[in-house]
């Protein structure tokens, strides 16, 4: 059944989803773990030499550092920034720990990443009635047990759950309802649209777009014109369509791990001594996800930023660690001797033989 207004349709009953982003997660698990660091400005990955942040603590993002920033320009504009390494193999522990609390409540677990999730908590495992209270008891767990805090996004698709996580951050929850979908929508800036990036907000604005209102006067035919294919999902969003459902394990494309070296590597044993210990950490991933492919592919990021890729791909499946190595070792002569000394090194494996199980969407009312 679908209720329609002038501008406006959506299905009724509707979904609930839930979407949970961890606050400053990889700073926040290091400042959790080491005391000393708590209240401080924390950058994870990098050096005040070279790399790039990977995350934040929200005492560094008020001096204006954040993730994927250089970490030069992060100690500049934060000079009592404190660099840690990152430790991935922990974040990845406690991840599965957060999601083991997602599953105490719903099957239905789409995983973004380590630190984020969505849930349709519809018919949810405990039967309770509101998605906004089981937004808070999964937060409460998650403090409780770990001693960490989550935002939580709540409306009635993902585009908008999405959206709704960021607004009361850190450690706070935001509901969306669908009978004031639209009104939200009309008012967001256009740069606050999940999947709106800065060079198309400034397009928009180009075309006297800057909220959502002003993206739903459009017709389709104008937005696919101007956006190609992605003015279709403009168009749907601005009159709060998403159809996307929660996908418990999503079908993976590829696993890959990589490692910024503080010193560039030059000679050929300390490159393939770092390309080995990254094959294993590879293999490792891939083991625990009972995952093999048939294609791997070495990447090379040298001091000049330059970046390349080496590929081999093989008519079975590389399952092995014998088989893997070698081709990781071959791969690896093959850009040697190396033009410049060598500032990253990853692998990746893709063309994946995994299952891809698939799970219907159950529909409801109240929120």
């Amino acid at each position: 059944m679908t209720a329609r207004n002038d501008n406006f349709s959506i299905i009724t009953p509707w979904r609930k989803i839930i979407h949970i982003d961890m606050d400053a997660f990889y700073a926040s698990v290091e400042q959790r773990d080491n005391p000393s660091l708590r209240d401080k400005p924390v950058a994870v990955g990098g050096s005040r030499q070279r790399g790039v942040v990977a995350a934040a603590s929200y005492e560094a993002r008020r001096y204006g550092v954040h993730s994927a920033m250089p970490s030069v320009t992060a100690a500049r504009k934060c000079p009592r920034l404190i660099f840690v390494k990152p430790r991935f193999e922990v974040y990845r522990q406690v991840s599965e720990q957060i999601r083991e609390i997602f599953y105490q409540y719903t099957d239905l677990v789409e995983p973004l990443s380590l630190d984020e999730a969505y849930l349709d908590v519809t018919h949810n495992k405990q039967s309770l009635a509101l998605a906004t209270g089981i937004a808070l008891k999964i937060r409460a767990e998650i403090r409780q047990q770990l001693n960490l805090t989550a935002s939580a996004g709540i409306s009635y698709n993902k585009f908008l759950a999405k959206i709704a996580s960021d607004y009361q951050k850190p450690d706070g929850q935001f509901l969306i309802h669908p009978l004031h979908a639209l009104a939200f929508i009309d008012k967001l800036p256009i740069h606050k649209f999940f999947g709106i990036g800065r060079v198309t907000a400034g397009r928009m604005l180009q075309h006297g777009i800057s909220n959502g209102a002003e993206l739903r006067r459009h017709e389709l035919a104008d937005l696919v014109k101007w956006f190609g294919k992605s003015g279709n999902y403009y168009y749907h969003i601005a009159r709060g369509h998403d159809d996307r459902e929660v996908t418990p394990d999503r079908e993976r494309k590829s696993i890959s791990t990589e490692s910024t070296f503080d010193t560039d590597l030059t000679g050929a044993e300390e490159i393939h001594e770092h390309v080995h210990q990254i094959a294993e950490e590879l293999l490792r991933r891939m083991e625990k996800k009972n995952i093999c492919g048939r294609t791997l592919t070495l990447k090379v990021k040298y001091a000049d930023f330059r970046q390349v890729t080496r590929s081999r791909s093989l008519a079975r499946c590389i399952r092995d660690d014998e088989t893997l190595l070698q081709l990781a070792r071959e791969l690896t002569t093959e850009i040697l001797p190396p033009p410049l000394g060598i500032r990253l090194l990853g692998l990746g494996i893709s063309n994946l033989d995994t299952p891809t199980p698939t799970a219907g969407v159950q529909l409801t009312l109240d929120f």
